[in-house]
């Protein structure tokens, strides 16, 4: 299925309209979509050539990237297959191939064409300068899931100031869109069905692509996660590999650390026994651009200046669900001795899918003040928000804080079978805590999955109580 991206899609179709050659970026983490949304793009165009890198495995040569561009190249055009030499022979040869013809190119997996030759940015400039940009109705996409790679030899590369007409951060998908994979079926699937499938897969297209929608959400989870054929059981290694290489091991002790919680540059780095700050910084930037986490700057109500307080959440689901339930039982699963047993009694079930659920909902923000009536352009800030103790205020720890210009929202996200009275007094306290200034209007809001005690609708304390079901729609 193709979902969604409407606009994406119409800001790149908008680009044939500038009558001059185009570059654009499009970055976001593995199987996010970024190939598909070029593909959809491609049909706008009377030309479409497709181009891939050679995943970066052992062997795997500048001689070998050069060897698979010239055959997809002849697979793409009439060009015959040609032994090429250098990346200035295979860009010339592509441009021998672009008429004046609405055309789309996408060398996907950019990072992985340039193993084994430094000069690979330097020398598509050059090729872009002068020969590529001279075709008015040529659209370049340089696609990948490095972003690190991207940032360094594209995006923040003095030879492309100016050259990149667009740049696109694939995101997710929202959860109204995810709820279109149930297809015809969706009105007769509970919500706590498509909780628990997107407790694993969150909104990665393919992931969600890899769904039997016949079949229970324990019968899928099982498939796929606790069978060394399932497709998300190597998942976590092929993504790390490709997209960290040597340096994977660092990034998924950062993860690890991450799938417990929320934490400051500074507790991970304590975490990987580094001096204070170390290079830390550089592998967080690299994991957010990738999309895998998220970094949160704490603002206090009323202030514009950011507090010092910086932390970082893993919002990436399938990465948590694979820490917490495949990884400790891969040995097992890779021997056929492993027997799945019912996800909720799995070790600490209803703390994780609050996590999971808590993402879900973090990743939906714009879904969030849809359904409690907030204007976008009055938010000023929307993100979970932490307080330290201090001689005035007690520690704090939101959920959700949505500031606007008049009111603050305290939203708390509640993943229970059962949701029982102390959720309001638990919100309470935060909020007497928080000790906002005079001038905003509170207004608690429950999220939550799950069922809720009629008591706490009696009591009338939240201004809105949004139930799971409604984000899906």
């Amino acid at each position: 299925m193709f979902v969604n991206r409407e606009n994406e899609l119409k800001k790149l179709t908008n680009l044939f309209a500038l009558k001059k050659a185009s570059i654009v970026v499009c970055k976001g983490r593995r199987r996010i979509g970024k190939s598909r949304l070029i593909e959809e793009f491609g049909k706008s165009a009377k030309h479409y050539i497709e181009i891939q890198g050679l995943a970066p495995h052992d062997g795997i040569t500048k001689k070998d990237q050069l060897s698979e561009f010239s055959r997809q190249l002849s697979k793409n055009t009439n060009l015959p297959y040609l032994e090429l030499s250098s990346w200035p022979q295979a860009f010339s040869l592509l441009n021998s191939t672009i008429g004046n013809q609405k055309t789309i190119v996408l060398l996907d997996e950019i990072s992985w064409l340039a193993i084994g030759d430094k000069k690979f940015a330097g020398q598509l400039k050059i090729s872009w300068d002068t020969e590529l940009k001279k075709h008015e109705q040529l659209v370049l996409v340089l696609c990948g899931s490095v972003s690190s790679w991207i940032d360094q030899n594209i995006l923040k590369n003095t030879g492309f100031r100016g050259r990149v007409s667009m740049s696109l951060a694939i995101e997710e998908l929202n959860l109204n869109h995810c709820n279109l994979f149930w297809t015809k079926k969706k009105a007769n699937v509970v919500d706590m069905e498509k909780l628990k499938i997107l407790s694993v897969t969150g909104g990665i297209p393919k992931y969600l692509e890899e769904i039997d929608m016949k079949c229970s959400a324990e019968e899928n989870i099982k498939r796929l996660c606790f069978q060394k054929e399932g497709y998300l059981f190597n998942e976590f290694n092929e993504i790390f590999e490709d997209s960290f290489k040597n340096r994977a091991s660092t990034y998924q002790k950062i993860v690890e650390k991450l799938s417990e919680g929320s934490f400051t540059a500074k507790e991970i780095s304590s975490h990987l026994e580094w001096k204070n700050g170390g290079s830390v910084s550089k592998y967080l930037s690299d994991l957010t651009d990738s999309g895998f986490i998220q970094k949160h700057i704490m603002y206090s109500p009323g202030k514009k200046t950011p507090l010092r307080m910086i932390k970082y959440r893993l919002k990436d689901n399938y990465l948590r669900f694979y820490l917490k339930y495949i990884q400790p039982n891969r040995g097992k699963i890779e021997n056929d001795i492993y027997e799945p047993i019912e996800l909720e009694h799995l070790p600490e079930w209803h703390i994780i899918m609050g996590f999971q659920f808590e993402n879900l909902v973090l990743n939906n923000i714009k879904t969030v003040c849809k359904a409690i009536g907030i204007n976008l352009s009055t938010i000023k800030s929307a993100a979970p928000f932490f307080q330290k103790k201090t001689k005035m205020k007690a520690a704090c720890q939101i959920d959700l804080l949505i500031e606007t210009k008049y009111a603050l929202y305290v939203c708390e996200i509640k993943f229970r079978k059962q949701i029982k009275n102390e959720v309001i007094s638990q919100a309470a306290k935060k909020i007497a805590s928080l000790k906002p200034p005079k001038q905003f209007t509170i207004r608690p809001v429950l999220i939550y999955a799950g069922s809720i005690s009629p008591n706490i609708i009696e009591e009338d304390f939240f201004t809105h109580i949004i139930d799971f079901g409604q984000l899906l729609c």
